[in-house]
């Protein structure tokens, strides 16, 4: 849990539509992050290449990738603990490689593992980490929004994992931050505590927090975030709306079938026609028709990444 303490980007993301802090002469007022030719090299390894993306006020942005992909090291470029390469970055109208406590203050994160010894309680925590804010919400309030009120007198260390989790939410929110940084923040949880805690987040985009969501489960994704990155290999390769990357090509209907032993598909924009004339020539076997979904698209773009020439010497 954090304390307040190049070239361009791939074509088939889009173009940015302004450069970085051309309104207002900072950052834009409906923008909480700005990043423009983002690029970290480590030694002989570049682990990011020329990232270009927005994070618009208000909104629940999803950066999705493998490991290795360069996804930790961009985070970590925006929360102000690693330095960049080149290219220029403004969270919360500032360049992070110079934000000092008050813009720290402004920011919440929510590690994947927060390393917290847990002998406190619950609200001692709390209580501690809210004296580190210039304007901290109020304890109770916060324990009672991440439904932990009758665990706010237990030690840390005797609660599940699930409610150690909402632990670490409730210190990365008690803050009142304007941006949020989640990382992998359902790792380890049971389905029921997930979907509560998909309630909760969107509870936090309701009030107007920004948040931006790292997660290998891309359902999650999909019902918590409005837009998305997908990088791979230290590139963007896909960007916009969630339920449009990869554009609408990538959402065609894949029909798929096995014809005389050998497994045949097809991709269609009219799978019901398609099926037709499948049937007329007989029953088909092992027959089904597939929608793809986020992981679907997911899997492919990165595939593709993965197959290109250029990303060769990436991270694995």
């Amino acid at each position: 849990m954090g304390q307040p303490d190049g070239g361009g980007g791939n074509h088939r993301v889009g173009e940015v539509e302004e450069g970085i802090g051309e309104q207002s002469g900072g950052m834009t007022t409906e923008h909480v992050v700005e990043v423009r030719g983002l690029r970290k090299r480590y030694r002989e390894v570049e682990a990011v290449r020329g990232l270009d993306f927005d994070i618009r006020r208000g909104e629940t942005f999803a950066l999705l990738g493998p490991n290795g992909a360069g996804k930790s090291t961009t985070i970590e470029i925006l929360e102000g603990y690693r330095d960049r390469s080149a290219g220029e970055v403004r969270v919360l109208g500032t360049d992070p490689q110079h934000g000092g406590l008050a813009w720290k203050a402004r920011l919440g994160i929510v590690l994947q593992s927060t390393g917290e010894s847990g002998t406190a309680t619950v609200r001692e925590q709390l209580r501690h980490f809210a004296g580190l804010y210039p304007n901290p919400r109020d304890v109770d309030e916060v324990i009672a929004a991440v439904g932990l009120e009758e665990k706010a007198g237990t030690r840390i260390s005797k609660l599940s994992g699930g409610q150690q989790r909402r632990v670490d939410v409730a210190l990365g929110i008690i803050g009142r931050p304007e941006l949020l940084f989640l990382d992998e923040p359902t790792t380890g949880f049971d389905p029921e505590a997930r979907r509560q805690f998909w309630t909760l987040i969107r509870s936090l985009r309701d009030e107007g927090t920004s948040i931006l969501l790292t997660t290998h489960y891309l359902d999650e994704a999909q019902q918590l975030a409005d837009r998305g990155g997908i990088i791979a290999g230290g590139e963007l390769v896909a960007l916009g709306a969630i339920d449009e990357l990869g554009g609408a090509d990538a959402r065609v209907p894949i029909v798929r079938w096995v014809e005389n032993g050998v497994p045949r598909q097809e991709r269609t924009t009219e799978p019901g026609a398609f099926v037709a004339r499948l049937a007329a020539q007989g029953e088909p076997d092992r027959l089904e028709v597939i929608r793809p979904s986020l992981e679907d698209i997911y899997l492919e773009l990165v595939g593709e990444a993965a197959a290109s020439p250029a990303l060769e010497g990436s991270p694995a």
